[in-house]
């Protein structure tokens, strides 16, 4: 099943979401390269591709797991909460219907 993590970032978080960067994408390299990543990807704090020092808001990530205790514990042990980057993290599950 799919399970939608939706992730808030704390303020002033930008240096720590590059540093965890690598380890972050690793993650979901290995969920894409497994073909268990619907989609990835952060909020960006302003109305804009690349905001800069402005920094991102948070990310979702959709993804393929066994269950919703599978999906915690992944997000759970993303590299970004270790990091301090993400202050909140649900995660749910997701039910695609279209495209």
């Amino acid at each position: 099943m799919w399970y939608a993590i939706y992730a808030l970032d704390n303020a002033e978080s930008l240096q720590k979401r590059l540093a965890a960067r690598p380890a972050h994408l690793d993650r979901l390299t290995q969920l894409r390269d497994a073909g268990r990543l619907l989609l990835a990807g952060p909020f960006p704090a302003i109305d804009a591709n690349d905001p800069g020092p402005a920094g991102f808001s948070g990310s979702l990530i959709v993804a393929e797991f066994s269950d919703l205790a599978a999906a915690q514990a992944w997000a759970d042990a993303d590299p970004y909460k270790d990091a301090g980057v993400y202050r909140e993290v649900s995660v749910r599950p997701f039910r695609k219907v279209l495209p």
